[in-house]
């Protein structure tokens, strides 16, 4: 991969690879169209060095995909790559390991996506479910279900409670299949006795745990370089407490769900207990605890 890195680095183009997937992407302004020419160019020069070296760019599983704010995605609908004389018009929406990102990164398309499959395999386990004990029913459903549910969920982070939502009702469903709860009967209980967090506290707990190993140089170093530690201009109460430093954001719909406001801000609101946990285990542990109580335990 290494030539075809030098080749993108040429026409000014950041990039990813995987195995046999290599993923191009740019930033620019809704009035700077000669940025795709950069983009069409670069392709072209990819395609003759695969020629050259006896590979072959797949023409037809090349996607585009424009993403944006929702007025600025709407003057530019849609854009056409051509290829080899293949038309290639830009997506609504693209899966990238896994997860289905749409123009608007609203993440609607990956959610829908999860509940689907999350249903199929469920409807599955609960035909089975009266030949399994209740262990191997819950290794069923963590395999098949609550390892669906928190793939790379940290995306979802600030999203709308609603969208939220439709993952929680995956969720009750698996607890009722898993205890043979009845439709009516109230899920809270049943959740809080198998020790499963919400959906919305799955993500945090993820967002959190990430945020704990990149201020302790367990995570890549582009992640620790969005955290700063908040250093007060005269000795205050706060100093020496371990809270970040929150980034002022212009739109809470898009800067809100960014790691580097949404990890500060879910960060400082953390009892210093887990804050200055010593090891991982234990900062997953009291995370973990914490979480639980907001979850579960009823306030006086």
């Amino acid at each position: 991969m290494l030539p075809l890195g030098d080749i993108i680095k040429r026409h000014g183009i950041s990039f990813h690879c995987y195995a046999d997937d290599t993923q191009l992407y740019i930033s620019s302004m809704p009035h700077e169209t000669q940025q795709f020419h950069r983009i069409k160019d670069c392709i072209v020069d990819l395609k003759m060095w695969m020629s050259n070296n006896f590979l072959l760019l797949n023409s037809d599983k090349t996607e585009v995909l424009l993403t944006g704010p929702k007025t600025a995605m709407r003057n530019n609908q849609e854009y056409c790559l051509t290829i080899d004389g293949c038309s290639i018009k830009s997506s609504s929406s693209a899966k990238n390991l896994g997860v289905v990102f749409d123009s608007t990164l609203s993440f609607e398309s990956h959610v829908a996506n999860t509940c689907k499959i999350a249903f199929f395999h469920l409807k599955n386990i609960s035909k089975l479910r009266h030949m399994l004990s209740l262990s191997d029913a819950e290794k069923l459903i963590h395999a098949f279900m609550t390892s669906r549910l928190d793939y790379c969920n940290a995306l979802l982070g600030g999203c709308p409670a609603g969208l939220l939502q439709k993952l929680q009702l995956v969720q009750n469903a698996a607890a009722r299949v898993l205890t043979r709860t009845k439709k009516y009967e109230h899920i809270t209980p049943v959740l809080s006795t198998l020790h499963w967090l919400p959906i919305k506290h799955r993500i945090n707990f993820k967002i959190l745990l990430i945020t704990y190993k990149a201020l302790h140089g367990l995570a890549p170093q582009y992640l620790n370089e969005l955290l700063l530690y908040y250093r007060p201009p005269r000795t205050l109460r706060s100093k020496g407490s371990c809270q970040l430093v929150i980034p002022r954001i212009s739109k809470s719909s898009a800067g809100g769900r960014s790691f580097s406001y949404l990890a500060p801000k879910l960060w400082n609101i953390l009892p210093c207990t887990v804050r200055e946990a010593d090891t991982l285990c234990q900062f997953k542990s009291r995370l973990k605890t914490h979480l639980f109580n907001l979850a579960y335990t009823t306030p006086p």
